[in-house]
């Protein structure tokens, strides 16, 4: 059989968007853009950021279209609906128009290629109507490239537009975005990914079962390309079928009917049911860690439809019934630690040397969860019991009770009473509670009992480097010197003293700091000394004397 002459081309390529009409998920860009060309209010640089595959530089290269239409009749101005036939419009969707220059900022990131631009700009275009430059992944420029664009970024001749893409725009300096008018394109929606994939599969002739097409919009996670190129490949997998089954095992996916059988076992609180479960998917070689993504979407989607939000359209029939219905009986206390129980079974797996073992031992945690009682319930079963007369101590003895009521059903539903008592336990006598430690009276008793309470490192900091502004205990109000961890400071109070301490540094006026007071008491107590008659006579006789290490009470020691 003859090969054919044409090349294949990838969907995620063949069905790029060569019109405004053509991109999908982003109403709001493309009407700004609109209203701006329709009313001459054209920017002259563009930032186009957003997470992969969701149109950046196909929006730029029909900014560029948008710009150098000129119509079929080449009378044409800019129009937010070029008209594709003109000779730039198809010179620009081929890639050889030799006003429009797209730049792979990734392999040209230096100054020397930013250069060359600031060059070119200085002349006007060859035949276009604007000499554009596409520059994509521009957070890949160096600092001296950026820094080499600033001027002719704030300032471009009238015919030049810099169109820029990125994924990272926090790496962009604020000097360039401040010179940029910012589009951020948005996620595409999981139904507008689904319409589109259905599209796509009709212009190729293939079947598609809408489910499976839902699953690769999922999986997609909001990128078209990323869609497109896992359509592709279902399509080569099921050899131009494309059907739900197929794309689950070709992307280890669980079987979405298994997970909700799963979460229900988990809510009952049936392990060997849950076990068989995950055995049973972990032979049909789904990935303990897509198990647990699953098992989190469908909390996500039960926890939502209990809010009352929308629905969500890519969901099936049997799951819309299924979540409703498990929303009308669970309670949000119950999805919340379900959910989190679910979150940290998923980063237990997915960091697991073993990770099969990991996510049955993480169900199994969850299923003992849900058959402990409801916080809340617990307390109105506490209370119920007091107000009977029965000691809380008593809880003990009704375990088994208090966990038959699973976490699968509302704690709204009242519990049944508890059974009368015939005698009620005698109380015990209340617990003698020792008093706390007398508080510091004063500051230096403050930094005493630091100092003397295995603290020396803050008692040191206090002598040091704080004066005191206020002492009222619990309260210390200090001026730091220089930096002192205050929260640590008041932790250690709060231990030492059994008293919760503020502990907060505040500026203006402040008694000096104990080692300040220290010096200047020392200071004073060598100014007597130096001032004394024998010493007087000393420096008389001997000019250079001095004063080494001498206080008072040395001196009183020598009397």
């Amino acid at each position: 059989m003859a090969e054919s002459a044409v090349p294949y081309r990838v969907l995620a390529r063949k069905y790029r968007p060569q019109t405004f009409a053509e991109l999908i998920g982003q109403d709001a860009m493309v009407t700004t853009l609109g209203n701006a060309i329709r009313r001459d209010r054209l920017a002259h640089a563009f930032l186009l950021t957003g997470v992969r595959g969701v149109g950046k530089t196909s929006t730029a290269r029909l900014i560029a279209k948008a710009l150098n239409c000129i119509g079929p009749d080449g009378q044409g101005g800019p129009t937010i609906d070029p008209c594709g036939v003109c000779d730039p419009c198809r010179a620009i969707a081929e890639g050889r128009h030799i006003d429009v220059t797209e730049m792979d900022a990734a392999s040209h990131t230096g100054i020397d290629d930013i250069r060359e631009i600031i060059e070119a700009v200085r002349y006007a275009s060859v035949s276009a109507r604007y000499k554009i430059y596409i520059i994509d992944e521009v957070h890949m420029l160096s600092k001296a490239a950026f820094n080499g664009l600033l001027k002719t970024l704030e300032e471009p001749p009238a015919h030049v537009k810099f169109l820029f893409a990125t994924t990272e725009v926090n790496k962009i300096p604020v000097t360039v975005l401040s010179r940029c008018q910012r589009f951020d394109l948005r996620r595409i929606p999981a139904d507008l990914l689904t319409r589109h994939f259905a599209h796509v599969v009709e212009q190729e002739g293939v079947e598609a079962e809408p489910e499976a097409l839902a699953l690769i919009a999922r999986a997609a996670e909001g990128s078209a390309r990323d869609g497109l190129s896992i359509l592709d490949q279902a399509i080569a997998h099921g050899q131009d079928r494309v059907d739900a089954a197929q794309v689950r095992d070709m992307l280890g996916l669980s079987d979405r009917g298994a997970v909700r059988a799963l979460f229900a076992k988990l809510l009952a609180g049936d392990a060997p049911a849950v076990l068989a479960a995950v055995g049973r998917q972990h032979e049909l070689g789904v990935d303990p860690t897509a198990l647990f993504r699953g098992l989190l979407e469908t909390c996500h989607g039960v926890t939502r439809a209990k809010v009352g939000d929308h629905v969500d359209p890519a969901l099936s029939a049997e799951e819309r019934e299924a979540f409703a219905d498990w929303a009308s009986r669970l309670g949000y206390p119950v999805l919340h630690r379900m959910w989190q129980l679910l979150l940290k079974g998923h980063e237990e797996v997915q960091s697991a040397i073993l990770p099969m073992e990991a996510a049955e031992m993480a169900l199994l945690r969850i299923v003992h969860a849900s058959t402990l009682p409801d916080p809340g319930e617990l307390i109105r079963r506490l209370t119920g019991m007091e107000a009977a007369g029965v000691a809380p101590a008593a809880v003990s003895a009704s375990a088994p009770a208090a966990a038959a009521v699973s976490c699968a059903y509302e704690p709204s539903v009242a519990p049944p009473a508890p059974a009368p008592v015939a005698a009620a336990p005698v109380l015990p006598p209340n617990p003698v509670v020792p008093p706390k430690p007398a508080l510091p009276a004063d500051f230096r008793a403050l930094h005493d009992l630091l100092e003397d309470r295995g603290e020396p490192l803050l008692a040191q900091e206090l002598h040091d480097f704080a004066g005191l502004v206020r002492y009222a205990p619990p309260e210390l109000v200090v001026r730091p010197t220089r930096p002192i961890d205050l929260r640590k400071l008041a932790g250690a109070l709060r231990r030492l003293t059994d008293t919760v301490w503020t502990v907060s540094a505040e500026e203006g006026d402040a008694a000096p700091t104990m080692l300040e007071q220290e010096r200047a008491m020392q200071a004073a107590e060598c100014a007597v000394v130096w001032d004394s008659p024998v010493v007087r006579a000393a420096r008389e006789a001997f000019p250079d004397t001095e004063l080494l290490g001498y206080t008072l009470d040395q001196r009183s020691a020598h009397a």
